[in-house]
């Protein structure tokens, strides 16, 4: 006879909630007969459920539940609030957008909440199949979503080149886990992180598996050398699609790179510290470099996740100095920080285009952009905001999240690595400030009005305010990082 025990629901209770709200708007789109609202407002609803459910089982304790499996601690729900505000501004920036195309339809609020479905359990993963579980979940909907204008050969062409890529992706991360199975004989993440410190373990193995691990996490992050999908995906997916796939998945990722290298492998910090040392070195070069040729604003975009995402890798790798995890504090911090700041200058960058954008015409050129101060100055003015973010121009976010990073790297010692930095983010701000000048000293092209849903304006305004004021007010912010990174260090 099989003894099953009942695991505990409550740490999970907003997973468990959103997945009965996905399914519950995937049967309401079936007999609604087509009212698009209803499902809008439903997703918006889940979102707002889950924040809340969140927010009041707040309490500070780490617990477990599915056979460990799972975790809810202060790290993880930290991040879910982040989480889910992100979500939600993408579905309000992009509705306007879907419904002037006919992709306005149920699957695609079906699609995103089990995406952010699959984030939840990313960020809460405390085990090598749950994590997997997530990742997949979340993946298998982005492939979804990219082709979701079946009319588009280039969407259908880059949903291909990323399902494709996806699965070997995949296909490293699963072999590294296995790898690392085979050598400490468990995959609960803090129970790998005590038998590796203890000495248990094939060390050779162990490191095998760790180089397969950090590949397939590389290329979730899209970074060098495994970021090859990134601009053709970004190009080729609906804008709104864009927007969700370059902002809320990169809080996820963060947590499954803390996770799984500084919990799981810290004792073998010595050598992924080299591996994303070199990534995030190669990524920083690369993206920088690449998207000055770039004419599509989109694609230009993509190539800057890139290098965003390798200074986030730098706040990472600063954490532990000779293994010494005295300076962990203040760069995990700067990385959660540099995550957060990203994905509010994404989603506005992003937000911008799809307001420029109506039926029958994408606004992701940069000559798009053109003599956009004349159409509408208030709108060019959040442009600007955005774009001097970025570029790291002092004093708007961007700037306080990339000098808290190399702030961090100063700290543990690698100077060359700063000033490596700094030299190409001086190289990158020549293609955000492309944009500005298109803006104001190019005579305009298009002299359609600007329409936009109300609400999209005001978000939008509010988003590019947002990016303005929290780089002059950043405390409240860096406190929010620095609660999420001493919940994750202490909860280890």
């Amino acid at each position: 006879m099989i003894n099953f025990a009942m695991p505990d629901l409550y740490p999970a209770s907003a997973e468990i909630f959103l997945l009965i709200m996905a399914c519950a708007v995937l049967l309401i789109d079936l007999v609604s007969g087509g009212r698009r609202w209803l499902c809008y407002l439903l997703a918006q609803l889940s979102l707002a459920g889950c924040f809340g459910i969140t927010f009041f089982t707040l309490d500070g304790q780490a617990v477990t539940t599915f056979s460990n499996m799972f975790v809810d601690d202060l790290f993880a729900d930290l991040l879910k609030l982040a989480l889910y505000p992100a979500v939600a501004m993408t579905l309000v920036y992009g509705r306007s957008y879907l419904a002037a195309r006919n992709l306005d339809r149920g699957e695609f609020y079906v699609l995103v909440l089990f995406a952010t479905l699959g984030m939840m359990v990313m960020i809460s993963a405390s085990h090598f199949v749950s994590l997997y579980l997530g990742i997949e979940l979340l993946a298998l909907s982005m492939y979804a979503l990219v082709a979701i204008d079946r009319d588009s050969a280039r969407a259908t062409e880059a949903a291909m080149k990323y399902f494709v890529l996806g699965a070997m992706a995949s296909g490293l991360l699963l072999y590294g886990m296995s790898m690392v199975y085979g050598a400490v004989g468990s995959l609960e993440i803090a129970e790998i992180g005590q038998r590796v410190a203890l000495g248990g373990g094939n060390k050779t193995v162990l490191v095998f598996g760790l180089v397969f691990v950090v590949a397939g996490l590389a290329f979730k992050l899209g970074v060098v050398p495994f970021h090859m999908w990134v601009p053709d995906v970004y190009h080729g997916a609906p804008t709104a699609v864009t927007l969700l796939l370059g902002s809320a998945p990169k809080l996820a990722a963060l947590a499954i790179v803390l996770r799984m290298l500084v919990t799981g492998l810290a004792e073998l910090a010595e050598h992924w510290q080299v591996m994303l040392m070199i990534l995030a070195a190669l990524s920083i070069a690369l993206g920088n470099l690449a998207a000055i040729a770039q004419t599509n604003l989109k694609r230009m975009l993509a190539y800057s996740a890139i290098s965003h995402m390798g200074f986030m890798l730098l706040g990472v790798l600063a954490g532990i100095v000779g293994g010494d995890p005295r300076f962990a504090l203040n760069a995990y911090t700067s990385a959660t920080f540099y995550a957060i700041a990203y994905v509010l200058m994404s989603l506005g960058g992003f937000g911008m285009i799809l307001l420029l954008s109506r039926t029958g015409f994408e606004a992701e050129n940069i000559e798009d952009f053109k003599g956009l101060n004349k159409r509408s100055p208030w709108f060019a003015g959040i442009m600007l905001m955005l774009m001097f973010s970025m570029a790291g121009v002092p004093f708007f976010v961007g700037f306080f999240a990339k000098f808290l990073v190399l702030q961090a790297v100063v700290a543990a010692g690698h100077l060359w690595l700063a000033v490596f930095a700094v030299m190409f983010s001086l190289v990158g701000a020549f293609y955000y400030l492309r944009v500005v000048k298109v803006m104001y000293f190019d005579a305009p092209t298009d002299s359609a009005p600007i329409e936009a849903p109300r609400d999209m304006r005001y978000l939008l305004s509010a988003n590019g305010i947002a990016v303005a004021l929290l780089g002059l007010l950043p405390a409240g912010v860096l406190e929010y990082s620095m609660w999420a990174s001493y919940a994750f260090l202490i909860g280890q």
